[in-house]
């Protein structure tokens, strides 16, 4: 089978290519410098030669608090523009399968715990990234519309917080996790007395290794199939003070870690069901400290070479 995967130099993307490639499926990797996937008759031309039997769209704008809080036009209309057109791409090209990357932050800003597929739509959005959110849902609902005007067997996938290899490090526009990573081996270089966090440390937050999702996306193409979208996670959260301090840690940081509570905290718990996910028979096998260990590990290699994204 060919696997056209979107976002292949990306944290996901990358993850999700070699998964289906160690199962000896034919992957085509696709990132900016390939198609742009922003331009349709572009990406049109790209799918109807390639002729994939299944497309994963693990192309996204994506970033931390403050990069949605200052861009969201950015993060709105492009993501919805991306997503649309590899869709419409791939429903022209008369692609069966399409896997559609989401993100928990989908869910209402004070949803019950843990939170189940079914509370989407059910309160209002966590504001400091509800333009991303709204792209997102926008796409899961694209694709309930070509499997229910078209008959298309495509599905949405929804992953909890991703860390791994290959993620992005930049401080303006990272996720909290590469973040921390890359402030506390800074800290440990410099041997700086202290660190300075955004927040209070207080919510509570789930992360998900992307070698546990890309595996988690290879089972869901063999074996699922339904207009409800599923949840991708651990099941386990943790407040990002822990986090911190596991990081510390790991990179053998010795200093005080201090707080900035001006900055916003965002959503203050978000832990998901993945009930249904684990009934198809997949599990998480990446501990949350194995995971950062190798993280900080890569990281570390990266950066020395020049392949960090920082």
């Amino acid at each position: 089978m060919s696997v056209l995967v979107a976002g292949s130099t990306g944290l996901a993307g990358s993850a999700i290519a070699a998964a289906f490639e160690s199962k000896g499926e034919q992957v085509i990797r696709v990132n900016r410098s390939i198609v742009d996937l922003m331009d349709l008759e572009a990406t049109r031309q790209f799918l109807k030669s390639s002729s994939p039997a299944l497309v994963v769209d693990a192309a996204a704008k994506v970033g931390g608090i403050g990069a949605n809080n200052d861009h969201p036009v950015e993060f709105l209309a492009d993501n919805i523009r991306i997503q649309n057109n590899l869709m419409q791409a791939a429903y022209e090209a008369d692609v069966e399968k399409f896997i559609f990357l989401g993100s928990s932050c989908i869910y209402p800003r004070d949803c019950a715990q843990p939170i189940k597929e079914e509370y989407l739509l059910t309160g209002p959005l966590e504001t400091s990234n509800s333009a991303y959110a709204i792209a997102k849902i926008t796409g899961i609902e694209l694709v309930n519309s070509y499997r229910k005007e078209y008959g298309r067997k495509w599905i949405s996938l929804m992953p909890t917080n991703l860390y791994g290899p290959r993620d992005n490090f930049n401080l303006q526009t990272s996720h909290v996790l590469p973040a921390l990573i890359r402030r506390f081996v800074e800290a440990v270089e410099l041997s700086a007395p202290s660190v300075t966090l955004w927040g209070s440390g207080s919510p509570l937050r789930e992360f998900l290794h992307v070698d546990d999702l890309a595996l988690a996306v290879v089972q869901a193409s063999e074996n699922y199939d339904s207009p409800l979208h599923l949840n991708v996670g651990t099941g386990h959260d943790l407040p990002i003070r822990e986090l911190a301090l596991l990081i510390a840690s790991l990179t053998n940081y010795q200093g005080e870690i201090l707080w900035d509570t001006k900055k916003p905290d965002g959503t203050p718990r978000k832990v998901l069901d993945v009930s249904r996910i684990k009934a198809l028979g997949w599990e998480p096998t990446i501990t949350l400290s194995e995971g950062i260990a190798s993280t900080i590990a890569w990281y570390k290699f990266a950066s020395a070479k020049g392949e960090a994204r920082k």
